[in-house]
């Protein structure tokens, strides 16, 4: 490659990477039609964060089958699900087993800003926030807002 060639190349690199982060209208627009509770753009955010403070002290269950095996055997915590997840019927039995044993649950929009805010490169469908002394504001106030959202019929 020459000279010319690698500056063209690292400036659409910079435009690239500024450019691949998509707004909350553009993620809303590829929803699952059963994500419902969706959280808003600023509970997204909290619950993100609430995640990243987990994921530092490991104490988050990630993925389907982990998430089924800890909520079938009576962990405490609140269940946050993408809302982008193809097919549907991967996690569809989730919310339902979430109201059985009254855990909060909420949609945020992304799986892939869920899965890096895990600390993870990997989207994440499903992840589980256990409590935690150390994030324990956080993690209240995530609980109430969860709560609070209305639940679908």
């Amino acid at each position: 490659m020459t000279k010319v060639k690698k500056e063209k190349a690292a400036a659409d690199g910079e435009e690239a990477a500024g450019g691949t982060e998509k707004s909350y209208q553009e993620l809303i627009a590829h929803l699952n039609p059963i994500s419902q509770p969706l959280a808003s753009r600023k509970l997204s955010k909290k619950l993100y964060k609430c995640v990243k403070k987990a994921a530092k002290v490991k104490n988050i269950r990630r993925g389907v089958k982990e998430v089924q095996k800890f909520i079938n055997k009576g962990e405490k915590g609140i269940v946050v699900l993408a809302g982008d997840t193809l097919p549907i019927d991967v996690y569809c039995h989730l919310p339902i087993m979430c109201e059985d044993r009254n855990l909060p649950y909420a949609y945020v929009p992304s799986k892939v800003d869920l899965g890096s805010s895990a600390g993870s490169k990997r989207p994440t469908c499903v992840i589980l926030i256990k409590p935690h002394e150390e994030y324990q504001d956080a993690y209240q106030e995530c609980v109430d807002e969860v709560s609070s959202l209305p639940k679908p019929l």
